[in-house]
């Protein structure tokens, strides 16, 4: 295997991993500004509130686009396995 080629292979990855988490990254992201703020509004800091947002939040993300997720996971793995034979060489 080439230089180009694994690298190549570690942009993918990079890519690959940055789209299945990027989504619930920004999701947990939203949400724990939005209830900031909100706690920040009306002067309650309670914890366990963001937390909860959060969770509920990310949770429902997960199950509305995990199938787009992991069938980008795995068409990467299928590509990386498929080039097994050629990192052999």
């Amino acid at each position: 295997m080439s230089t180009a080629q694994a690298m190549d292979l570690l942009m993918k990855l990079l890519q690959t991993t940055m789209f299945a988490v990027g989504p619930l990254l920004v999701v947990a992201l939203l949400a724990g500004v939005v209830v900031g703020v909100l706690q920040t509004a009306t002067q309650i800091n309670e914890a366990s509130i963001s937390f909860l947002v959060k969770v509920l939040a990310v949770s429902l993300t997960a199950v509305l686009v995990g199938p787009m997720l992991a069938r980008q996971v795995l068409d990467y793995t299928r590509a990386t396995y498929s080039q097994i034979g050629d990192v052999t060489r």
